[in-house]
This record gives structure tokens, sequence and C-alpha cells, in this order.
């Protein structure tokens, strides 16, 4: 009596290891990739943070100035530009153009725009806008 052969055929092993590369380069693939996303969260966020900070102090520790203002956060990876202008109206079929200023010296509105960049990829850039009521006599022009 001949006993059946028991195990695995060399073609069946060669098939188990392919498969199992495929799987691991799969896996290796979606990993190295939900890294790079987790790296760009992270640089989004801290340029949200430092943009929240920056904004936050405009008008506070100086009075505003007219004008574009730069600068460089963290040994410079990251570059931000703040434009200060008066504020315009844009009105219904009218010509839009810088809001009236108050004869009497009254508050004025200005308009902040700022914009942070943490590389020269055109995705790696946030920009934001706000406004800001300035009391007569504290903002600066430059």
């Amino acid at each position: 009596m001949k006993r059946a052969a028991v195990g695995f055929t060399l073609l069946e092993v060669l098939v188990a290891f392919a498969l199992l590369a495929l799987a691991l380069t799969l896996l290796l693939g979606t990993l190295s990739g939900a890294a790079r996303q987790v790296a760009e969260a992270d640089q989004r966020t801290r340029a949200v943070l430092l943009a929240q900070s920056l904004l936050a102090r405009q008008g506070v520790e100086e009075p505003l100035q007219e004008g574009t203002h730069e600068g460089r956060w963290d040994n410079g990876a990251y570059r931000w530009t703040l434009q200060v202008v008066p504020y315009a109206e844009p009105r219904a079929g009218a010509a839009v153009g810088p809001a009236p200023t108050d004869a009497a010296g009254g508050p004025r509105l200005l308009e902040l725009q700022l914009q942070v960049r943490w590389s020269d990829a055109p995705r790696d850039v946030l920009q934001w806008r706000t406004l800001r009521l300035v009391p007569a006599g504290l903002e600066r022009r430059g």
C-alpha cells in the first residue's frame, strides 16, 4: 500500500510567497502614504496655530500700520506676509473702492490679509482675511 505524499509542492510555496510579497507591498505603500499625510497635517496645523497667534497680536502689541509686513517662523520653515489695507466695501452695481474715511476722525475699518507658506508647492499655502476696527488716532499709516 502506497501512502499519499504529504506537504506542499514547490509551485504552491512559490504562489504563497508571491501573494505574501504582494500583500506586504500594498501594506507598506499604505503605511508610507499615511505617514506622509500625517506629516502634511502636522505642517498645516502648525501653520494655522502660528497664523492665529500673529493675527491675535495685531493691534494689541503696537498700533496697526497700513502696508505689507513679512516675517519667518521656525528658523525660516514658515514664511508669512501680512497686508493691512483700508477695508473696501463691495457695493452692488458700484465700483469697488476704498471705504470713505470719517472726516470727524472716527474709527476706521482695516482689512488684514495673511498668507502663510511653508514650501514652494502651491498646496503648501494658507490664506486668511479678517477685519479690525481701529479707534481714531490709534493706527499708524505706513
